[in-house]
Parts: C-alpha cells; structure tokens; sequence
C-alpha cells in the first residue's frame, strides 16, 4: 500500500474528483479526512468508506473562510494526530463572459478557488513542518495555464494556484515539504453539464485519445503526488488534460 497510515485531507472530498481520490487513497492504506460544504454528501462519502474498511472522517467546513478552516484543522488534527498530505480540490464556478461577469460571480470564486487553498494551506502546514514533511497538491486547471472563454475568474484564481504553488515549493522544500499543482482538462464532472454536447463532442477530438478526462485519471495523479515516489518533484504543475492541444 503507497500510502500505508498515511493522513490524507482532501477539500471538496464529498463529490466528484475529490470522492474519486478519497476512495483511491483509501485503498491505498490512507486515513481520509473529507472536507466539504455539503454535509449530506460528505456524511455519506465517509460512510461509504467506513464501509469499505478504511478509516473516514467528514469534516463541514466552508474553505473561503479562515476562521471556519482553522477550526476544521483542529478538529483533523485532534482526530487522526497528523496530517501527511493535503490535497487542495475544492472549487467551483461561476462562468460568464467578461462583459456579463457579474463582481460578486467573481469574488466568489476567487475567494473560493483561490484564497481557500491559502487557507487550508496556512491551517496544514504547522502541522506538516513539525513533523518534518508533507505533501501538498494544489487543484490548477488547464484554464489556469492557458485561459479559457468565459472564464475570466476562474482562469485567474486556478492561474494564482499555480503561482502560490511555485512559491510555496521554494519555501518550505527544504523543509521536507513537497508543492505541487495538477491542472486537469476537460474531465467528467458536475463542473462539465453546461457545456451543450456539441461543444464537447469538438473537445474530445483535442486530444489523441478522442476524449475527455475521468475522476481516475486525476485521482492518479493525485496519488503519485502524494506518494513516496515523488519525494524528488517540487513546484511542478501536472498537466492531466490527455495532451489536449493548445
């Protein structure tokens, strides 16, 4: 097992990418903190688990806010005793062109895209540092390193990932801590509905293998970050986007 009594805390754990990894790391031997708005949905995330054998908490917290992060961060910390790895997945959207992005659209998602990862990052990182090592993997996207229509908040706030992620790399890397980024492409999630099937019928054919992304695909990403294996990857954003052309 990769991540034999490993801690694991994933954002956004309760539904899609998140529960995906949530599962995958569970079974890779991890103790999953899931940490999500949606109560319901990480209640029963965690009880999935439970039910698969592997040792599952829910933690309701609302990432944006610092205060709430903090106190969700004791209460990990309190439960399983440590924390290993940190996987920054919560995000949402709220697409629209520039001219039609309404200012609170865009302060939502920013404020949850971007400043929660600062959040739960500041929260997780003593923790990690008095132990000596961590892993941290930030959720960028394929519309943070190259822009997307419609998406001027979105872009921005997964472009900021990227660069806190960079930074942060070089700070705390000699300290045993490891930064990292996964920027997926067009993957098949909730995030994905809005798009008409038109559209996405002319995004499969982007990329070589005729078709768009799977939770999987990014989960697996996810845990060659997390695990042992890329004790020697530092600041690097993985592109999961299936060789999508630019």
């Amino acid at each position: 097992m990769r991540l034999k009594e490993k801690t694991v805390v994933i954002t956004g754990g309760a539904k899609g990418i998140g529960a995906v990894a949530a599962s995958l790391f569970g079974k890779n031997g991890a103790q999953i903190a899931i940490v999500d708005f949606d109560k319901k949905a990480g209640e029963e995330k965690a009880q999935q688990l439970h039910e698969k054998g592997i040792e599952a908490a829910f933690f309701q917290a609302d990432v944006s806010n610092s205060e709430n992060v903090r106190e969700m961060a004791v209460k990990v910390i309190e439960q399983f005793g440590k924390v290993d790895i940190l996987i920054n997945n919560a995000g949402i959207t709220r697409d629209a062109m520039l001219l039609k992005l309404d200012v609170d659209d865009f302060k939502r998602v920013i404020d949850v895209n971007l400043t929660g990862v600062f959040n739960c990052t500041q929260a997780f990182l003593p923790a990690m540092l008095a132990q000596g090592k961590g892993k941290i993997i930030n959720t960028s996207s394929i519309a943070g390193t190259g822009g997307n229509i419609g998406q001027t908040n979105y872009s921005a706030a997964k472009a900021g990932i990227i660069g806190m992620t960079r930074t942060w790399a070089k700070e705390f890397g000699r300290k045993g801590i490891n930064v990292n980024a996964v920027a997926p492409g067009f993957i098949e999630t909730d995030m994905i509905e809005t798009i008409p099937e038109k559209i996405l019928e002319q995004i499969k054919t982007m990329t070589p293998y005729n078709r768009l992304g799977t939770p999987e695909d990014v989960a697996n990403a996810y845990l060659f970050l997390a695990s042992d294996e890329s004790d020697f990857v530092n600041g690097t954003v993985l592109e999961v986007d299936g060789g999508m052309l630019k």
